[in-house]
């Protein structure tokens, strides 16, 4: 059968990395990057006798979380063990939450070429994460990092909602703008801050009855996860059409081959044996505690969107891409206080910084420049210092040399031309050189107008003040 007789089924298991400056259990430092076992204490290292404190800004920010995506939130609420082997997860167990967690019963609204779809939130729950085994390729063993250990985690569990994977990209980007918007997690996907599991069964259209899911763990990139589901859905495919049977199971994605691989079967909830965590006390949240953080949200993705459209007059697309990352947006609003010039600003974040970011696959959260840098490179071209094509070396620049954009001006020799003298005889020797271009304008051909001041900005190699070289040549032209 072909693909369109399917129906693919999908959810999503979220794992954001909560932005404290301690662990979930301990007060060890979660700073990323730092040498192996160097954040740790008989605590995360699970030592005989050692026992938990619950990190209380954990539960603010899961709070937080719950709140923005539209939860309700239990007043009463507890840990509980969750017990498997792994090498990486020294007691052997995770706390996490089972029965009774933070938040429930949530949506987020996502929009789609098909218009606009509630995405349904079963869970968000509190929990503790594991080591990292780093593998020695030589020598073929592994070594076991507790840095991360103890790290505190909300995991955000999705109804089986999601139909496409244009569903699932939108949905996963709303989630994370929205993460980043209230500040409880950085969501750097590169260091593992924000990643999913990805459930993916598939059905005969027109059945209610669910399909066997498979379950895809630990993806941490918008690309591979839509590679990986594409894959996911035409292996069930060809597997039913066969006559055989999709196996519950957890399974590996490549990115070289571009194909998934069986881990294991998948675990169900009793085969963690989850039951209440003893060393731990329960939660109970006051109406005054949930309401405090509620007033304390800030201004979210879609009324900051409403904002610009009515503010600024930017366009659905421009406002919209905006306001898809906090980053962004932050950086518009500060780069625009800054020159005084919103719509400058916005269409360097539009055209040329986004296009930056695309080619070097990196996030706005790792631009490494400052608003003010980009506020003071508007102001230089709005003065006529620099042209825009000057401007555009400067952006590339900016995102290799962190220096003030008037600097990297001054080292490379960049100041704009104006000196009217020095651009008439410019002119006039574009002029004398293209005699075709000359008649074709005479002849009413205004095209022609436009290759020339490309000729002269390209003598000059975009040093010239193009508004000088327009009236200059319409100027020479009528003689």
């Amino acid at each position: 059968m072909s693909r369109q007789e399917y129906e693919t089924v999908m959810g999503l298991e979220v794992h954001a990395e909560l932005s404290t400056k301690t662990k979930i259990f301990c007060s060890c430092p979660t700073k990323f990057g730092a040498e192996p076992n160097t954040q740790v204490c008989p605590i995360c290292m699970a030592m005989p006798g050692a026992l938990p404190v619950l990190n209380e800004k954990v539960v603010e920010y899961a709070v937080k979380a719950g709140l923005a995506t539209n939860c309700e939130i239990e007043r009463n609420s507890k840990n509980d063990r969750k017990n498997y082997f792994y090498p990486d997860l020294p007691k052997s167990y995770q706390i996490s939450q089972y029965d009774k967690p933070l938040c429930k019963k949530g949506y987020i609204e996502i929009e789609t070429s098909q218009g606009k779809k509630k995405i349904g939130i079963t869970r968000i729950h509190i929990e503790e994460d594991a080591g990292k085994l780093n593998h020695d390729e030589f020598g073929g063993g592994s070594l076991v990092d507790l840095n991360r250990a103890g790290v505190p985690l909300i995991e955000i569990v999705s109804e089986p909602d999601l139909r496409t994977t244009e569903e699932v990209d939108a949905y996963l980007k709303k989630l994370k703008s929205i993460l980043e918007y209230i500040e409880v997690s950085d969501c750097k996907m590169q260091e593992g801050s924000f990643r999913a599991d990805v459930n993916v069964s598939i059905r005969k259209k027109g059945e209610t009855k669910l399909g066997t899911r498979t379950e895809m763990k630990n993806m941490n990139s918008f690309r591979s996860i839509i590679r990986a589901i594409n894959y996911e859905i035409e292996r069930q495919i060809e597997v039913v059409d066969k006559g055989g049977i999709i196996e519950q199971e957890t399974l590996r994605w490549d990115e070289v081959s571009g194909k998934t691989f069986s881990m294991r079967d998948k675990e169900d909830a009793q085969d963690y044996r989850y039951f209440p965590e003893p060393d731990l006390l329960t939660i109970n949240l006051s109406e005054e505690y949930i309401n405090n953080i509620k007033k304390s949200l800030p201004e979210m993705p879609e009324s900051r969107k409403q904002r610009y459209l009515e503010e600024y007059k930017l366009s659905e697309k421009d406002a919209g891409i905006l306001t898809s990352s906090k980053y962004l947006s932050d950086l518009f609003e500060k780069a625009s206080e800054v020159c005084g010039n919103y719509r400058a600003v916005n269409n360097w974040i539009i055209s040329d910084i986004s296009r930056i970011l695309n080619e070097k696959e990196m996030e706005a959260s790792e631009i490494p420049f400052t608003a003010e840098h980009l506020g003071h490179l508007v102001k230089l071209i709005d003065k006529g210092t620099i042209s825009s094509s000057i401007g555009k070396k400067v952006v590339e620049e900016l995102f290799e040399n962190q220096k003030e954009p008037e600097e990297i001006i001054k080292e490379k020799g960049w100041i704009q031309i104006s000196d009217e003298g020095a651009i008439k005889e410019i002119v006039q020797k574009i002029i004398e050189s293209n005699p075709q271009s000359v008649m074709d304008y005479k002849a009413g051909k205004d095209r022609a107008l436009g290759f020339l001041v490309g000729q002269a900005m390209k003598e000059t190699k975009g040093k010239a003040n193009p508004q000088m070289l327009n009236k200059m040549f319409a100027e020479e032209l009528k003689k």
